[in-house]
């Protein structure tokens, strides 16, 4: 019966489906989208931009994300049978999926979003996936702007009504009708470096910022 489940679920009929049904159901929302301009702007004068959320917050920002498509932009999503439900989202979305974790094929996958991030100079990043802990910004995001040269933009996603899931992130799902912002922190570079202190305190400076920024405890 799960293997059934299973290729249904990974199905093209399905999967088609429900990329159309996250697209409605996404324009009941009242969204707002806040401090966006800053990095565009950036980007278009030849900079190179790293997006990054908290998994908890990823869903909300799939309606404006669809807006980017002209960028060509890509999105690291894990190998697991839920993430390959994502990445076929995304692709409809107009994110090129790489595929790809911490604990299935991560150092490929780096390489190859390194690669894109250079080449196309728009990604984004979920910080603390696909497992968490929550709220705990794992060192890829840290390597990833290193190596590409990038400046990472956090953002977050707020709704006045929400279901909150049974899940390690509690992911958040905002309710239909419900008041939804995205609001976009400002522009972080950090220096590349070799010195693992110096690294550790970046990926902890990151971490505060994006607690702080999502407006809430993860202890």
């Amino acid at each position: 019966m799960s293997n059934i489940l299973n290729t249904f679920l990974t199905s093209t009929p399905f999967l088609a489906f429900l990329y159309l049904f996250i697209r409605a159901y996404s324009w009941t929302f009242h969204f707002q989208v806040e401090n966006e301009a800053a990095w565009k702007e950036y980007h278009k004068k030849g900079g190179t931009i790293l997006l990054c959320t908290w998994h908890q917050h990823f869903f909300g920002a799939i309606r404006h994300f669809q807006s980017y498509r002209t960028y060509n932009p890509g999105l690291m999503i894990s190998k697991s049978k839920d993430g390959h439900i994502i990445a076929e989202v995304a692709r409809r979305s107009g994110w090129d999926p790489i595929r790809g974790s911490s604990s299935r094929g991560g150092l490929e996958a780096m390489l190859k979003i390194i690669d894109k991030l250079k080449r196309d100079r728009l990604i984004g990043h979920i910080v603390d996936g696909p497992l968490g802990p929550a709220g705990d910004v794992k060192a890829g995001v840290i390597r990833i702007s290193h190596a590409a040269d990038a400046v990472i933009v956090p953002f977050y996603i707020q709704a006045d009504k929400a279901w909150y899931f049974n899940s390690w992130d509690h992911f958040m799902l905002p309710k239909p009708f419900s008041k939804v912002s995205l609001r976009f922190d400002e522009m972080i570079k950090f220096p590349a470096t070799t010195d693992n202190e110096l690294f550790e305190s970046q990926r902890l400076q990151l971490q505060e910022i994006m607690r702080k920024g999502a407006g809430y405890s993860f202890d």
